[in-house]
């Protein structure tokens, strides 16, 4: 395998450490091995005083990553064995919580789409860019599954009841709306992010970013927060889908319609698993919680048959159990959040596995 057929590739432009994900036939999307070198390389650069930033890119004009690879995910849910799924999010939010924590700047330039994993991989820097490309979000509820990488924590944490919405409803957001919502900070046009990167090979991250930075315009979704927070500051999914329904406007009953087609399981365990997590006082213990409730996925039929309807048979017609939300009760979500059976996400690691 040549140097850039990597999956991952690594490169010094003078105190700069770029790294850029290198699956742009995928969208860049992260795999176990992907995973392990991103972490390998934070891990060098630490202490490496040459190096006084970091910076995460994805090759390619379609995104920096459009999430996890669910393939394999999927043949661990319905072939197994369980471990390999396990092993890959235990070493994911162990990256996550890194870069949450990393010593030196990262920079993560969030152009195209940023969806799931992706959001795991740059939400969490010191330093966020979007462009006018970007498309941000967590679409876990349209295949049977939850907001996982820490975005639980990003989205409770979100001004109102916008990250609930985005949560249930598996919607992108542009630019704007991702600088409002908190999973972004600043705005580069796309055309000038190689000028960016030239740049913080020289000089510090908030200067180099202040020099290419614009406006991004109104955030749409600033427009919607009356509604938003009236409707999905409700008790129960069912409660949210009605006040949505009881406004009377048709984006409000397009927005009901959304939630209503997610799984039933998945958003009453993501808007459960939002409202546990604005208790919470840290980054790590929401990665924690996510970890319970993800390894719990791996033996509920709709995250296996969400997977199947949206990228394997592509048929786009999940067959949800249950089907209908008011067949949900407390002690079905409950269930989600105790202890799994693999301990922590730290526990589970395999960060000594030697990838090729």
């Amino acid at each position: 395998m040549s140097g850039t057929d990597q999956p991952v590739l690594l490169e010094r432009r003078g105190v700069l450490g770029l790294i850029t994900l290198n699956r742009p036939r995928a969208i860049n999307a992260l795999t176990h091995e992907m995973v392990l070198l991103v972490s390998r390389a934070l891990d060098e650069w630490e202490h490496d005083d040459a190096v006084r930033t970091v910076a995460i890119t994805g090759a390619g004009e379609r995104g920096l990553c459009a999430g996890g690879d669910i393939v394999a995910l999927y043949e661990a849910a319905v072939e197994g064995p369980a471990e390999p799924a396990v092993e890959f999010w235990a070493d994911e939010y162990a990256m996550n919580a890194r870069i949450a924590t990393y010593p030196k700047p990262i920079v993560a330039v969030q152009d195209g789409l940023v969806l799931g994993g992706g959001i795991g991989i740059s939400a969490h820097a010191s330093h966020r860019v979007v462009t006018e490309r970007s498309r941000l979000g967590f679409p876990e509820v349209t295949i049977g599954f939850v907001p996982d990488v820490g975005g639980t924590w990003l989205l409770s944490r979100s001004p109102g009841e916008l990250g609930t919405r985005l949560a249930l409803t598996g919607a992108h957001v542009g630019a704007a709306d991702a600088i409002l919502v908190g999973l972004s900070d600043q705005f580069v046009p796309s055309e000038l992010i190689p000028a960016l990167l030239d740049r913080l090979g020289t000089e510090e991250p908030d200067i180099a970013i202040a020099a290419v930075r614009a406006d991004p315009g109104p955030a749409p979704l600033e427009a919607e927060r009356e509604l938003t927070d009236r409707t999905f500051g409700q008790a129960t999914v069912c409660e949210i889908i009605a006040a949505l329904e009881a406004d009377g406007d048709e984006p409000a009953r397009q927005i009901a319609g959304t939630v209503a087609a997610k799984s039933p399981t998945a958003v009453s365990v993501a808007l459960e698993a939002l409202r546990r997590a604005r208790a919470l006082d840290s980054l790590e213990e929401a990665l924690e919680q996510e970890f319970r409730v993800s390894t719990r996925h791996l033996s509920a039929p709709d995250f296996a048959e969400g997977i199947r309807a949206q990228v394997i048979d592509k048929d786009r017609s999940p067959a949800w159990r249950p089907a209908d939300l008011g067949e949900i009760t407390t002690s079905m979500v409950e269930e989600f959040f105790r202890e799994s059976p693999w301990g922590s996400f730290h526990s589970a690691r395999v960060m000594s596995k030697e990838t090729s």
